[in-house]
């Protein structure tokens, strides 16, 4: 079964999802390996319902034991408003709804082999994804001396139907079918879509490719508004109600997909080379990152705007490239902190099918000053500054054009 000399194992602590391919890699490396398998399953706000038996199933697939933890809060705390301070958008519309996630999956997984007295983890990333490099580069950060078993690049199961098969032939249970059209990925963030019709750049995403939101055209004809209040570039109630960070996306997740609001459909760049086309939804987080650079208008200067903007594109590419557990990041993430310590006010967005408009923004720390933008009579500009400002501003244009003037001249 394995493409390579094997080295045996006591015991290996797997990411499990409770999907065919975790459900298949239990007894596989079971097999393979001769090892005891203890499952990990990361709670980081998917559907209940992916939740439910699954430590039953983990032990019917052949793990001795199924470590579930409860990372919601800490999620969304230290990973997603963490990286929405930084106003982080992968290739200008993804917010890394699953990029996030991983980091925190893997050192969770890396915390339960270490207590477990494990050799190794695996996971069941495939060859040809972007996940595989984020769980394995975390290891590697966290806990080089684990190995990493990763069954898809040397095993010899190469289709969803001999992965059921090898279950079956184990009388695995396993609910999975070959009907499965849709890939997709959920937490507290976002869920993501891949396979069926968006397999062909030139098929329009039908409805199916969309289960949290609310189609746009279905969405109420009454837009809805809401107010946030934002302490250091962190959202921290909702219409007045304070609220824990999971609690504040989960409210946010529940309007906004009423609204019709955080869907986009994307062709990607993964960091393996390939081109990819998924759908995404994520109501809650689109609301929150409009929300922030309302506040950002009010209250940050025009190059610390600029440098804000240059470090939302390094840091997008740092998350995707799986590069969390970096000196890089942790300099960066401070810097954003920094940045953050004056994005304090309030914000009042509408929602009105799909789209999220700021309506109404206030800071403590806000630069806007009535008193010199006024169009009316003030105290406090002299317009005929200008002209001084100006000659200086244009200055290496008129010496570019004087100089110009003197070589047509002889």
């Amino acid at each position: 079964m394995i493409k390579h000399e094997k080295k045996q194992y006591r015991k290996v602590v797997l990411a499990y999802s409770g999907g065919l391919d975790t459900s298949t890699i239990v007894p596989w490396l079971k097999e393979n390996y001769g090892c005891e398998v203890v499952c990990f399953v990361a709670d980081i706000g998917q559907e209940r319902d992916d939740l439910e038996g699954i430590e039953q199933k983990a032990k019917d697939s052949g793990a001795s034991k199924c470590v579930i933890k409860d990372l919601r809060e800490e999620f969304v705390r230290d990973y997603v408003f963490e990286t929405f301070k930084t106003g982080a958008l992968y290739e200008e519309s993804y917010l890394l709804g699953t990029a996030i996630a991983r980091p925190l999956i893997a050192k969770a997984m890396v915390e339960v082999a270490l207590a477990e007295g494990a050799d190794a983890v695996s996971h069941g990333a495939t060859g040809k994804g972007n996940d595989q490099v984020r769980f394995e580069s975390a290891v590697a950060a966290l806990a080089p001396q684990l190995d990493v078993i990763v069954p898809w690049r040397i095993w010899d199961l190469e289709s969803r139907e001999q992965l059921l098969a090898y279950l079956a032939e184990r009388h695995i249970p396993c609910k999975a079918t070959l009907k499965k059209i849709y890939s997709r990925d959920a937490n507290a963030l976002h869920i993501s879509t891949e396979g069926g019709e968006l397999e062909n750049t030139w098929s329009a995403a039908s409805e199916n490719c969309y289960v949290w939101t609310k189609s746009p055209q279905e969405a109420p004809d009454q837009p809805e508004n809401v107010e946030l209040t934002i302490k250091d570039g962190i959202v921290t109630a909702v219409n007045g109600k304070e609220l824990s960070p999971f609690a504040v996306l989960d409210t946010l997740n529940e309007i906004g997909a009423r609204n019709g609001v955080g869907r986009i459909d994307i062709v990607e760049n993964r960091l393996v080379g390939m081109k990819s086309r998924g759908s995404y939804e994520t109501p809650g987080g689109t609301i929150i990152h409009k929300a922030l650079r309302g506040i950002e208008q009010l209250v940050l200067d025009k190059t610390t705007r600029q440098y804000r903007d240059h470090m939302a594109i390094e840091f997008a590419q740092l998350v995707y490239d799986g590069r969390w557990f970096t000196r890089l990041r942790e300099i960066m993430q401070a810097a954003a902190d920094e940045l953050a310590h004056e994005v304090n006010g309030r914000v009042v967005v509408r929602l009105y099918k799909g789209n999220v408009d700021v309506i109404q923004k206030e800071s403590p720390n806000s630069l806007f000053n009535f008193d010199f933008v006024t169009f009316g009579e003030d105290q406090v500009y002299d317009q005929n500054d200008g002209t001084g400002f100006i000659r200086l501003y244009s200055l290496p244009a008129r010496i570019r054009a004087i100089n110009a003037q003197k070589r047509g001249a002889k």
